[in-house]
Formats: structure tokens, sequence, C-alpha cells
């Protein structure tokens, strides 16, 4: 099978890797170590005509085919697929005038952080400098600055995307207004996208950083917390911690991001400064947005919670004696899209809860207080892709779905089945 998937790529400009090649192994992996993909051939695009005649081989083929920049959101291994790497294609173009950003499909966040600073402009970006734009945008897109404007996916401006027919589309509110709209929350199930355009904003400074407290004080800060995010402004993102020190201490940790005037940011985040004090580290700052490094938790649990009742309060602090747990406060400009947004789901929830390892007995204890709902971006559990949208999304995602890949070519993600 593998010279067969060669012979009908013999347009493909970019480096070809089959199993026993030198740099197959290194190329086939992902972030992911429980992802031991072992696809039939990696495929290194030099441009778009190559990502063209990665996907046109894949569909003559019936092979299903995986797209990887950064490996950072690889949950399914590409077996006995076609493993397509976008790393090269890179690009990253800044229009000052427009506030506005174009990248190519293996653009990362640090990239754009680079080009943007210089104009006073911040792009929509993650905890983490290194994460692909494009993978990320496309699951939604939950960042530092998502309380003040939104979601990533919810400032994207046009697509240019291959599908699975193999033809390039551009697509935005008035060309392919399905597409676009699949797009935008959907993940990668409709085509590869070797181009976004999206919106930047104007932030140079944020007051940013992580704080410590001894641990004791974590239940008294978290129903605290709980009560002040009901009028937190927009402005601040934020969210609290139960972890472990260097030194091997549990400690209660919050982490927060102003994105108003500086100098307000103390005084916005006072009232939980008031409760869990005096801080054991205090790593608040004012800082360049661009050089605001806040860091993730892996989701081995996530849900939504409308609310933080005492019983979910004490399950987390027992939980977090042992385990990562990290409750985030959303809603702000994420729960309050335009008409013309994309499929991402539970915008109305105002906290989730992740913790980062397997806990006995935690998901029933919690499961009775929250949604059931998840995000893409943080999904691992691919029979759950249901519970990251509405079921009215749902429903017209899989419709999108049929329109433009009705063979599934592209399966080995988050699969929507075309409907």
């Amino acid at each position: 099978m593998s010279q067969l998937v060669v012979n009908r790529i013999d347009a493909f400009r970019g480096a070809v890797y089959l199993p026993g090649d030198e740099g197959y192994e290194e190329r086939r992996k992902s972030l992911n170590p429980a992802v031991d993909a072992r696809p039939v051939m990696v495929a290194e695009a030099a441009g778009r005509d190559d990502v063209r005649a990665a996907v046109v081989a894949a569909a003559a083929r019936d092979l299903p085919l995986a797209v990887q920049a950064t490996g950072h959101g690889t949950h399914v291994p590409s077996d006995g697929g076609i493993l397509l790497r976008t790393s090269l294609l890179d690009t990253v173009e800044i229009d000052p005038a427009r506030r506005v950003a174009r990248v190519g499909p293996g653009a990362r966040w640090g990239q754009v952080l680079a080009a943007a600073a210089p104009y006073g402009l911040a792009p929509l970006s993650g905890s983490s400098p290194h994460v692909g734009v494009t993978g990320y945008t496309l699951g939604g897109g939950v960042g530092w600055l998502s309380r003040r404007y939104g979601f990533a996916a919810d400032s994207v401006l046009s697509a240019e995307v291959v599908t699975a027919g193999g033809q390039v589309v551009a697509a935005d509110p008035e060309v392919h207004g399905d597409l676009f709209w699949a797009l935008r929350g959907g993940g990668g199930n409709f085509g590869v996208v070797t181009s976004l355009e999206f919106k930047l904003y104007p932030v140079a400074q944020v007051h940013a950083g992580i704080a410590y407290f001894p641990y004791e004080v974590a239940g008294e800060t978290l129903a605290r917390y709980r009560d002040w995010a009901a009028t937190a402004p927009d402005e601040v993102s934020t969210a609290v911690m139960l972890t472990g020190l260097p030194d091997g201490r549990r400690a209660l940790g919050i982490k927060a991001m102003y994105a108003g005037p500086p100098e307000r940011g103390r005084q916005v985040l006072r009232p939980l400064w008031e409760t869990a004090g005096p801080a054991l580290v205090d790593e608040m700052r004012t800082i360049r947005y661009a050089d605001a490094a806040m860091g993730g938790t892996p989701a081995r649990y996530l849900d939504f919670f409308d609310t933080l009742p005492d019983e979910v309060i004490g399950t987390l602090v027992a939980t977090g004696a042992h385990a990562t747990v990290e409750i985030r406060h959303w809603g702000g400009a994420m729960a309050a899209p335009g008409p013309d947004a994309g499929p991402v789901g539970h915008r109305d929830a105002p906290f989730s809860v992740i913790v980062d390892q397997h806990s006995p007995g935690l998901a029933e204890a919690l499961g009775r207080h929250g949604t059931g709902g998840t995000f893409l971006n943080f999904l691992a559990d691919r029979t759950r892709v249901r519970d990251a949208y509405t079921p009215g999304d749902h429903t017209r995602l899989a419709a999108v779905k049929k329109a433009y890949d009705p063979g599934n070519v592209f399966r080995l993600n988050h699969n929507i089945a075309p409907r």
C-alpha cells in the first residue's frame, strides 16, 4: 500500500517518509505520549499544492488523512493513513492598519505574538507560544483575552481550505458561509486550512501572573472566588489552581490577567488576595502581553459548572491534595457572541473544572452538579465529541460535513460523521 500511495503523490514537492526511512520515527510522533501513530507515510508539505496533492491521494486510495503542525492537538493515531505535516508552512503577515493577521497552517502563537507586538497589537492566543494557531482556533480557542474579546474562533475573518475533493476554496461570511461557520469551532473535520485570517486587538501590556497561597485557605478562597466572579469585569481572566510547589508543599494558586489599565489590576483582584493572603509567592506584574506565559493543565477530567456549590468545593479541595485542579472563570465576551458566531458550545457556563489525572470517584461526585459538556481543544475522549456542542449545532455540523467531506476522509480527529 505504501508504494501505491507514493505513486499517487508524484506532484508532491516536499519530503515523504515511509516506515523504515530515516526521519519517519521522529516525524510520526505527536506531543501526546499516549498516541503512538503508525501512518503508512508522513508527507511534509512544502506548499499549498502539496496539501492538495496529499488530500487527493488519500481520497483516491480511501485512506484517512491526519493533519499535524505542532502535534499539540493530536488525540487519534494516524494508523494506516497519511500523516500530512504542515509545520513548514509557518508564514505570518500582519496588517497593522486593519488590525489583522494572516497565517499559514504551521504558524505558532509565539510567531504571531512577536510579529504583532511592535504595533501594540495582540492575537487571542492560548496559554503557550508553542501551540499551533490553526488547530487551536478551529477547536474554539479559549485564551487569556477571551473574556474581553471572545473565543479565537469568533475573531476569524476568512480561511483558505483544501476540501476532501481537492478543491481550494476561500470561506468567509459571504462565500461558502456554511463552511466558514463550521470551521470556527468544528475542528479539522471539513478540510485542510492552508491560510487563516483573523482579528488582532490593541493590547500591549497586561497585569498578569500567578500567586501562591497556603493550601489551608483553599476552601474559603474558592467560595469567595465563586461570588467574586459573578461581578468581575470582562477585562480580567482568572483561574484558581490547587497544585504543588517545587518544594513539595500543596498550595492554592491564583492565575490572573487583567487587560485593562495595568494600574487597576491589583485593585480588581484585591478581594481574592484579602481572602487568600498573605501570599507565599506573588509573581503578578505588569508585562507585555507577548511575554505573558500563563501555562495550562492537562485535562484528564473536564466539566462545566453553572455554579460551585459547597459540596463541589469540598470535593475539589480533597482532590487537590494529590492532583492538580484548575477552576477557570469563563463568561464575558465568550457568552455574548454575535449572530454569526460559530459552533463553539457551552458559552453560558461560567466555570470549568479540569483535573490533570484520573481520580477514582471524582466524575461521579461532581457529575450531578456539572453540565456534562466539554470543549474541543481540551477533549481527549473521542467518544464525547457530541458533548462539545449544542444538539442543534452538532446536527448542522454533520450536515456541513456531508456537503464537504461525504466520504469522511478527515476522520483521524475529533470526528463528526457526515449526515
